[in-house]
């Protein structure tokens, strides 16, 4: 009796955790990853501030499938860009890593998510070298951000109007940018800033 009695306390509880953990997810972040070469802890790092903060994360590539980053760590994708629906996600994270240049800047599908988040007033971030992406959806003209001070990357900002400034974080109403994978937990911070 005393054994029914524990698994039925057991489920109940499990029932209670699982429900609290429903209701208390504040709404899913889509973060955007190169298929290769992503910088590990750009990705994991704000997806644990996210997820520890309540909400729901789905990572988007170029491509469905494992995905390597430069550290060696293996991501399944589910989702491609091309499939997003900007109205399920409450911000959209850019994450960097040499992979960037070659399958995130100027990918048109990407760029033009960009711009839809930010024309709905969600938020829009991105981390290392992907900055320049939002620098490519026109979004960061005359406005101060980072990236990761590359000769190209600071090219693709003069290129765009950006006001490059050298600091770990730069965050512009709904827009976050952030240098490099230093910066990583701190640039998840102040996009849950964003979203309060």
């Amino acid at each position: 009796m005393k054994k029914y009695l524990f698994i039925i306390i057991f489920f109940v509880l499990l029932s209670m955790c699982i429900n609290n953990k429903v209701e208390s997810m504040k709404g899913k972040i889509l973060m955007v990853i190169a298929p290769e070469n992503f910088r590990d802890e750009e990705l994991f790092e704000p997806m644990a501030v996210f997820e520890n903060n309540g909400y729901a994360v789905d990572i988007a590539s170029t491509k469905k499938g494992v995905c390597k980053g430069m550290l060696g760590a293996e991501v399944k994708v589910n989702l491609t860009i091309d499939e997003v629906d900007p109205k399920n996600y409450v911000a959209i994270v850019i994450i960097g890593g040499t992979g960037s240049p070659k399958y995130l800047w100027h990918n048109e599908k990407l760029i033009n998510l960009v711009k839809e988040f930010y024309e709905e007033n969600k938020t829009v971030a991105a981390i290392c070298l992907s900055p320049v992406v939002l620098a490519e959806a026109g979004i960061l003209k005359g406005k101060e951000a980072t990236v990761f001070p590359a000769k190209e990357a600071l090219e693709e900002f003069k290129k765009y109007g950006v006001k490059y400034v050298d600091k770990g974080v730069v965050r512009v109403d709904k827009i976050v940018t952030a240098k490099s994978p230093d910066y990583a937990r701190v640039f998840g911070l102040e996009v849950l800033k964003t979203l309060e």
